[in-house]
C-alpha cells in the first residue's frame, strides 16, 4: 500500500524484504531486493545500487501473543535488525528515516484518548522491541545527527478500495480479516454454528468485557508517511519525532463483530475463549498532534468504510487465492 502510493507521489522506490512474511507479487513492478535485516551486508548491497535520500522501516514482526513465546527471535530481528539498518544508512550518508512505530510502546493506558506524552511501560516483548528502536533513532539523532519520524500506530486496517491490494497473513491473526475469513466461510455454505472465530477474553474492564481498540484505514497510514517524509525531506525535523496514528474512537472486539455482520450480511457467530497474554484491555490514540504538525487528516474513519474496503477484496482477491 506504501509503496502504490508513493509512486503516485512521483518517487522512485526500491523494496528490501528477506519475504519471511512478506508475498513478492504484492510489489509487482517495483525493484524488490530480497535480502534480511539480520544480515548488515546485505543491507549494504542493496544502499549501494542506489541514491537513497530516505528509508522507510516496516520491517518487524508484530504479533503481540508470539513476541512473548518467541521473545528473542523478536529482539533479533527488530532491534538488532534495525541497528543494522541504521548502521549501513549512516555509512552511506542516509540520515533520514521514516519509523513504523505502536500503540503497544505505551502499555495499559493511564488516560484515555493517548497522547504521545503518556508514559511508555509496554506490556509485552512487541512493544518493548518498538520503543528500544525509538530510543535508538532518539540516540543517534544527537550522536551522528540523524533526523527521524516515528509513527506510532493503533490498529491498521481495511484495504485498498480499488480492491487490489489486501492483507495476506499466514497465519491471520487480526481481528477484522479474521471476522471476514468466517463470513466467507458461512458464505460458502459453513454453518454458523461450526464458528471458528475465537475472541481472546471476555472478562476486560469494558462496557461489553472484550478489548476496545483505534482501527485506522491502511490508505490513511500511508499518507501519513508520505507526510513524514516530506517533513524530512524539507528538513523541517531536527532530531527524533513521534507522532500517534489513531482517529481516537475506540471499538470493542464485539463492535467489530457486530460491524461486520452488518457489511457482509452474514449470521457471524464466534467462542470467547482466555485472553492472550501481554494485550491491554483498551488502547486508543489522540492524534491531534499528527493533525496540527503533519496536516493528517484520515479519509476513512468510519468503521464501516474500513470493514467494507476489506470485504470487497475478501470476496475477490483472497477468495481466489
Amino acid at each position: 500500500h506504501m509503496c502504490k502510493q508513493l509512486q503516485q507521489a512521483g518517487h522512485e522506490v526500491v523494496v528490501f524484504d528477506n519475504l519471511s512474511r512478506g508475498h513478492a507479487d504484492a510489489v509487482s513492478g517495483l525493484e524488490l531486493f530480497v535480502g534480511d535485516l539480520k544480515n548488515i551486508d546485505d543491507i549494504r548491497q542493496c544502499l549501494s545500487q542506489h541514491d537513497f535520500d530516505a528509508v522507510m522501516h516496516f520491517a518487524a514482526l508484530a504479533y503481540v501473543g508470539e513476541s512473548v513465546t518467541a521473545a528473542r527471535e523478536y529482539y533479533n530481528n527488530n532491534v538488532a535488525g534495525s541497528a543494522n539498518l541504521l548502521q549501513a544508512m549512516s555509512e552511506f550518508g542516509i540520515n533520514k528515516i521514516v519509523f513504523s512505530s505502536t500503540c503497544a510502546t505505551y502499555g495499559e493506558p493511564m488516560e484515555t484518548p493517548i497522547t504521545e506524552g503518556h508514559r511508555q511501560l509496554p506490556v509485552n516483548p512487541y512493544g518493548r522491541t518498538k520503543m528500544v528502536v525509538e530510543g535508538m533513532l532518539s540516540d543517534f539523532a544527537i550522536a551522528d545527527g540523524l533526523q527521524s519520524i516515528a509513527l506510532r500506530y493503533f490498529n491498521a486496517a481495511g484495504c485498498d478500495p480499488s480492491g487490489q491490494l489486501g492483507e495476506r497473513h499466514f497465519p491471520e491473526t487480526h481481528l477484522i480479516p479474521l471476522v471476514l475469513i468466517e463470513a466467507l466461510r458461512i458464505q460458502q455454505g459453513g454453518d454458523p454454528a461450526d464458528t471458528q472465530l475465537k475472541v481472546f477474553g471476555g472478562d476486560f474492564s469494558t462496557p461489553d468485557g472484550t478489548c476496545i481498540r483505534d482501527y485506522v484505514h491502511v490508505n490513511d497510514l500511508c499518507q501519513a508517511h508520505l507526510l513524514a517524509l516530506e517533513r524530512l525531506i524539507l528538513n523541517k525535523v531536527s532530531g527524533a519525532e513521534a507522532y500517534n496514528l489513531g482517529n481516537g474512537t475506540g471499538f470493542s472486539v464485539l463492535d467489530v463483530i457486530n460491524t461486520c455482520r452488518t457489511v457482509t450480511g452474514l449470521p457471524i457467530t464466534y467462542q470467547i475463549i482466555e485472553r492472550r497474554p501481554g494485550d491491554p484491555g483498551a488502547l486508543v490514540g489522540s492524534a491531534a498532534l499528527a493533525r496540527s504538525v503533519l496536516g493528517w487528516q484520515p479519509k476513512h474513519p468510519d468503521l464501516n468504510t474500513i470493514v467494507a474496503t476489506a470485504w470487497d477484496w475478501f470476496t475477490h482477491s483472497y477468495r481466489k487465492n
